[in-house]
């Protein structure tokens, strides 16, 4: 019996090693979401406000009330709120609403780089805010021509805040905040 098992052993053995071998398997590489944007174009925006600024062709303004605005990107959940005060010899009490404002996400945040600005030629001076992390917005500014005008934005993306999943469009929309900011004009 033993000379009858050990031939059909082998044989099986053969059979399965030949025909049982397939590609090994290999777990997949690790990848990222590509989110490709289009290259921003930009238009001067003007109204009865007193200050103008380039848009992007891809954003959707809409006035909320007089001189304070909602730009909205739908493609990417994404709202850049603006909001204009005149100086009435309240500059230290904006000032200091507009930098608590950034503030207020230290909790969450990984870091907050500030970023002066100063546009001598247009009388415009502001401090511009990148926050990085899982924080409710990722870039703000606010700018003023330290008499008369002072304008607050923020980024806010109808998202849960994920830094990792948000950051390309986080990226794209701070170079058109940081183009608003470098194109402001009082009239």
């Amino acid at each position: 019996m033993l000379k009858k098992i050990i031939p059909f052993l082998v044989l099986t053995s053969v059979f399965f090693s030949i025909f049982g071998c397939k590609d090994d398997v290999l777990p997949k590489p690790s990848s990222h979401l590509r989110l490709d944007y289009p290259v921003a174009e930009y238009v001067p925006f003007e109204n009865s406000c007193p200050f103008t600024f380039d848009l992007n062709t891809d954003a959707v303004i809409k006035e909320k009330t007089p001189c304070n605005f909602e730009i909205n990107y739908p493609k990417m959940k994404a709202t850049i709120y603006i909001t204009y005060k005149p100086i009435n010899n309240n500059l230290k009490l904006l000032l200091r609403d507009a930098q608590k404002l950034t503030y207020e996400h230290v909790i969450k945040a990984d870091a907050i780089t500030d970023q002066p600005f100063i546009n001598e030629n247009n009388k415009v001076y502001g401090m511009f805010y990148q926050v990085n992390g899982n924080a409710a917005t990722n870039a703000q500014f606010y700018a003023t021509d330290s008499t008369k005008n002072f304008i607050d934005c923020s980024l806010y993306f109808y998202a849960k805040p994920n830094f990792d999943s948000i950051y390309p469009a986080v990226n794209y929309v701070k170079n058109d905040m940081r183009r608003l900011m470098e194109s402001l004009n009082w009239k």
